[in-house]
């Protein structure tokens, strides 16, 4: 009887489309579920993520497991997930793509899961980082461990969301460093971050991941921008 009244009084609703979630659903409805636009990224060599970075940086392995499109049911997750403070949603997505990424060979490879850092300033005022939960999950699943503390913000910054192509490039390129030792030389680092745009942010965190000695870096995201 009380969970009739709480699912009554707060109902819950799909966090892609915003309907009423049935009795089997969690999260995300079969509807919103079955239209996802799934890359299929990590089927394809050359894919839009790894082009991103050729001729810049060498990147072992990238993907990004959704399309982005204005007003669709990806942005309606990354909103809910990064402003809601719906973490379950980066829950349920990293479950869903580790099983992608499981049987890819250069994620084998990988020693470490490292996130795209917010700055201090920004995490106090946000509350969390938006990418947490989705690297946990791959975590969870593909048994890498998780390194919040290796790559950080140098400074704040306002959001880049508006910006164009070269300037968020500029920004970028000072924001990002490691606190490296030696224990961290010799290492596969897979970075994680929730949209890629103009790639210019992944692009300077894997600048500063590649300072460390015989490192090399591979790049995850959520979602991919089509422009």
């Amino acid at each position: 009887m009380l969970k009739y009244l709480i699912n009554l009084l707060f109902p819950k609703l799909c966090l892609g489309c915003n309907a009423l979630l049935l009795n089997n659903e969690k999260i995300i409805c079969s509807e919103c579920n079955h239209n996802l636009p799934h890359t299929n990224h990590h089927f394809l060599e050359h894919n839009d993520t790894t082009k991103k970075f050729y001729g810049i940086i060498p990147i072992e392995f990238s993907a990004s497991m959704l399309y982005f499109h204005h007003k669709g049911i990806v942005q309606n997750l990354i909103h809910n997930l990064k402003y809601k403070n719906h973490q379950e949603v980066g829950s349920l997505l990293g479950k869903w793509y580790a099983k992608d990424l499981e049987n890819i060979s250069q994620i084998q490879t990988v020693s470490e899961i490292i996130p795209v850092p917010l700055h201090k300033k920004r995490l106090e005022e946000r509350g969390y980082n938006q990418v947490t939960t989705f690297c946990e999950a791959l975590s969870k699943e593909l048994e890498i461990p998780y390194n919040p503390n290796l790559l950080y913000r140098s400074r704040y910054s306002k959001t880049q969301t508006k910006k164009d192509k070269e300037n968020r490039k500029d920004i970028a390129n000072s924001l990002f460093d490691v606190n490296f030792t030696e224990a961290d030389q010799n290492k596969h680092f897979l970075l994680v971050d929730d949209v890629m745009t103009s790639g210019a942010t992944l692009e300077s965190c894997a600048k500063a991941l590649l300072k460390i000695p015989n490192s090399k870096v591979s790049v995850v995201t959520i979602a991919y921008t089509l422009s």
